[in-house]
């Protein structure tokens, strides 16, 4: 070997250890990073003292998403900004047990996170109890086919005093309500919601004395109670998810929480997205007695997350990319909505790397979500309500001109959804290059929808509610419009709007 190849190898040979040494630095750096993320407020307070793990973990891990960004909780969050809107502005504590004290004398611990801009709470504690025998409910969980007729107030949580309960400081200690009519006023503002269960349920919560604070089942790892209202319903359930994920993340829980129902519905459908998204599921009222829980989180209704509130409160806020956020912070964009439909996907398996296989590879498909009849609950007599009078001759002229277009191939999906599983309801949202549909909750979906995805509505002039353009918007997904004077839609018109969808596509 001559003397310059020989210095060619030594050149080889450095850079390649350089390039190892980077590497393990970077991922080693990560890493710790992203534990410290998660664990800002458990470690910081304590609490993973409080919190003993007897036994092996059961909870899943957090899957990687490219739409992360830190939840870091910290003052600069600028009310109704877009952050805060979206689930980072829970900004105020309230310590009602402080955890130092409870890491002191063993007893509870409870404390609530405020938003101001959303005007609700998300709140934790540790060794809670919880009597279902004092929360007056139907059983839930049934066979729909088994509970028909059953009214909604039997299926909705009416909480007694000690429904649940926390343990004071002291062995003698007189039973007291843990937070008062301020509080509840303070924290748990009513605001435009009928009936608010998280409130009542808080306003339940008794301290006891530790003679009195008895368990004879424990639920180790985190859990997070949830009450849902039109369970039945993936607009509303879509709500209940986004809170749900939200409470996890506030509470810089490390892996993904178990889940109890608190209310008494019977199964749905939906149910198979919340396994996915959770550690486990469970109805409060399949426990064969009080129950406790090393770790209790209390998600805020679905009706207080920015899904809902957009509808009147008018959120200007715009999709965009984790990674321009992280190197240019703006108070008008958000990467949040995004962040939480890869969390989706990812719970069922499917790839979120954002550049994976291109979607025209084999053609385009141009997904037309369906309404079809079928059993919802309990007081559904089957029917659904049609929002476009003539779906069934659109559909036939979209096939028609998809199998005589010869630019490209484009692949139309019959998107009946009430008859497909979940999984592969989100798959054929994934795999879409178009979505069409008439306003209607099955739409709710987009919020699954990778980023290139065009979103295309067509509205009737009975149901003309900005929920599919909102979430495009906070997404940052190309969105159009179709409005009709009535129920009718000319299926010229919408094959002429998805010519002109397919050309921005290249096809």
């Amino acid at each position: 070997m001559n003397k310059k190849h020989e210095i060619l190898l030594w050149i080889l040979l450095a850079l390649f250890a350089l390039n190892s040494i980077s590497l393990y630095l970077y991922f080693s750096s990560s890493n710790h990073r992203h534990g410290a993320e998660n664990h800002r407020d458990t470690t910081a307070e304590g609490f993973t003292g409080m919190i003993p793990h007897h036994g092996p973990h059961l909870s899943k891990p957090w899957p990687i998403i490219p739409s992360y960004l830190p939840w870091s909780l910290t003052s600069s969050v600028v009310p109704k900004s877009c952050e805060a809107y979206f689930g980072n502005g829970f900004k105020r504590v309230a310590d009602v047990l402080p955890a130092k004290a409870a890491v002191r004398s063993g007893s509870s611990w409870f404390r609530c996170h405020y938003s101001e801009t959303l005007r609700s709470s998300v709140c934790e504690g540790g060794k809670i109890r919880m009597d279902p025998e004092k929360i007056r409910m139907s059983r839930g969980g049934e066979k729909l086919e088994d509970v028909i007729g059953r009214s909604e107030e039997e299926e909705m949580p009416e909480f007694e005093d000690g429904a649940f309960e926390v343990e004071g400081e002291g062995a003698k200690l007189k039973k007291k309500k843990l937070v008062g009519q301020e509080f509840l006023n303070d924290f748990f503002p009513v605001g435009d919601v009928l009936r608010h269960t998280m409130r009542e349920l808080v306003r339940s919560v008794v301290v006891v004395g530790e003679n009195d604070f008895t368990c004879q089942e424990w639920v180790e790892e985190p859990t997070l109670l949830v009450t849902r209202f039109e369970y039945a319903n993936l607009f509303h359930t879509v709500t209940d998810w986004y809170s749900a994920y939200v409470s996890s993340r506030v509470t810089g829980l490390p892996n993904r929480p178990h889940l109890v129902f608190v209310d008494g519905h019977c199964e749905t459908q939906l149910e198979e997205t919340w396994e996915a998204l959770f550690s486990s599921l469970r109805y409060a009222k399949n426990f064969g007695g009080p129950v406790c829980f090393r770790h209790a989180i209390f998600a805020p209704l679905g009706y207080e997350t920015p899904l809902f509130k957009g509808l009147t409160e008018g959120i200007n806020c715009h999709g965009a990319s984790a990674h321009d956020l992280w190197q240019r912070p703006d108070d008008r964009k958000t990467a949040r909505l995004s962040e939480f439909g890869e969390m989706i996907r990812a719970a069922f398996g499917f790839p979120v790397n954002r550049h994976h296989a291109d979607k025209a590879v084999s053609g385009h498909n141009v997904l037309f979500v369906r309404r079809e009849d079928y059993l919802a609950h309990p007081r559904h007599k089957g029917k659904v309500e049609s929002r476009l009078s003539n779906e069934q001759e659109v559909f036939d002229a979209l096939q028609r001109w998809a199998s005589n277009h010869l630019e490209c191939k484009v692949n139309l999906i019959n998107g009946l959804f009430a008859h497909m599983s979940m999984k592969d309801q989100v798959r054929a949202i994934q795999d879409a290059s178009v979505i069409i549909g008439a306003h209607g909750a099955g739409l709710t979906h987009i919020v699954s929808a990778t980023p290139n995805t065009v979103i295309l509505e067509i509205i009737s002039s009975y149901f003309r509610r900005p929920h599919f353009q909102l979430i495009a918007q906070w997404k940052g997904l190309e969105y159009h419009a179709i409005n009709l004077d009535g129920s009718y839609a000319n299926p010229e018109v919408v094959i002429d709007r998805l010519k002109k969808i397919m050309r921005s596509l290249g096809c």
